[in-house]
């Protein structure tokens, strides 16, 4: 059923249209003559600050691996893992590494000139080209089968107001950077309507019971259930809300529609909290495609919840002879690898829409970094690391390339969705085509 035919079939029952995002992905609603294909889904998750190779990297190769500190969190999932060193953002141009490790990130092409101030005196401005979660998005929006009503979802964690080449990494086009929501009452107004001032911690359900039970009594048993899922996720993750405005956790503001500042302390529940939306919003096939921001560029969380008092930024600088310091990041980025291991085993844990296994099964988890080591600033070796089943490549893997530029992967998940893409980025790094990944 079409877009156009939900909203009929929702004046037929007298409805409103509030509750046509709930009909996405019922079978019983689409018609015998409209089978669904499996759902592709790709979210790019970004750490800062590079990594230590030699607690991140696996021991061994292709089938034969044996994961690091680093990775172990993910070791439940390395059946379904691909790790990928040798995989360089060979970008060059303005800026500094920073800058154009995060803003090439997922561009694959050089920042324009511009007046903003990088390290040792390298300016530059916004990114030339679009990111490849944009133009996936892009691609999938002009498909009616695959057209959702968001197309994509730009999630944060303690990115900040800041707005430049160091926090930036999706890309409408180019000069057209994308800010990321960091605050998960926003992104929950975002994905589900907005809340009444006063009303902030109110289900929004609540004014679509009468509509629900219409829904509910016009689909099959099957869609019911699907659709008493979609609802009581919603109000366990309302719960969850109301439970940290009054412990107090959390700021919430007294109208939705003013943002709140995420305390350093909260990002373990902050973390969650954007976990638990996103996947409510591929449940409700709100949008296939999602970046996951971690701070930003030179990003300076404090984890204090790990024991650890100084800044990622600052630690990430030391020397490798301080082993202090070393053993401390090492547990910085084993952190990010257990969020990480938490969103996989959350789509995992979730059954596929219509059937078909788990959302894992049709999912990529994409997570990467601006930097390959923090403290050399290295383009080098960037970490890529896949979990999930989403973009058909072989997993179970660690594979070492010699140099490949990133262009050349980012096409290769471009392709996966369909999209003919035969360059991405700046065309000189995209000789040989897209990266042969099985």
């Amino acid at each position: 059923m079409n877009l156009q035919n939900r909203r009929d079939f929702l004046r037929k029952l007298g409805l409103s249209a509030a509750a046509l995002p709930l009909l996405h992905g019922f079978t019983s609603l689409r018609g015998a003559d409209t089978p669904s294909a499996p759902k592709q889904r790709l979210i790019f998750v970004f750490s800062p600050n590079g990594t230590v190779p030699t607690e991140f990297w696996p021991e061994g190769e292709g089938r034969d691996f044996k994961l690091k500190r680093i990775l172990q969190p993910l070791a439940p999932f390395k059946d379904r893992l691909l790790t990928l060193k040798g995989v360089n953002n060979l970008v060059r141009g303005d800026g500094d590494s920073h800058m154009r490790g995060m803003s090439c990130l997922l561009t694959g092409i050089e920042l324009f000139p511009g007046n903003i101030m990088g390290g040792g005196g390298q300016p530059a401005g916004w990114a030339s080209g679009p990111s490849i979660d944009q133009e996936i998005r892009r691609f999938l929006q002009s498909r009616p089968e695959t057209k959702t009503r968001l197309g994509s979802l730009e999630i944060g964690i303690s990115v900040g107001n800041r707005a430049d080449p160091w926090t930036r990494w999706s890309y409408v086009g180019a000069n057209q950077p994308v800010a990321p929501i960091s605050n998960p009452y926003d992104l929950f107004d975002k994905l589900y309507g907005q809340m009444k001032e006063g009303e902030s911690m109110v289900s929004v359900l609540d004014g679509l019971r009468d509509e629900l039970t219409t829904i509910s009594r016009a689909v099959d048993a099957k869609d019911r259930g699907l659709l008493d899922q979609h609802t009581t996720a919603l109000r366990e993750l309302e719960r969850n809300m109301k439970e940290q405005q009054t412990s107090g956790a959390l700021l919430v503001p007294t109208a939705p529609e003013v943002g709140v500042m995420m305390e350093n302390d909260n990002i373990p529940l902050i973390t969650k909290m954007q976990t638990e939306l996103l996947i409510s919003a591929f449940q409700n096939d709100l949008a296939r495609v999602s970046t996951f921001q971690f701070s930003n560029s030179v990003g300076g969380i404090r984890m204090k919840w790990l024991g650890i008092e100084e800044g990622h930024h600052s630690l990430s600088h030391d020397p490798d002879l301080n082993t202090g310091s070393l053993e401390k990041l090492t547990k910085i980025n084993t952190w990010f690898a257990e969020q990480i291991a938490f969103l996989a085993k959350r789509l995992q844990e979730t059954p596929e829409p219509n059937g078909g296994g788990s959302m894992l099964d049709h999912t990529t988890i994409v997570w990467t970094n601006e930097l390959g080591k923090g403290n050399s600033h290295a383009l080098e070796d960037i970490p890529w690391v896949l979990i999930g089943g989403g973009l058909g490549f072989t997993t179970g893997r660690a594979l070492k390339f010699k140099k490949e530029p990133h262009n050349r992967l980012l096409m290769a998940i471009a392709q996966s969705f369909g999209h003919p893409m035969k360059t991405f980025g700046n065309p000189s790094l995209c000789a040989g085509g897209a990266l042969k990944l099985g």
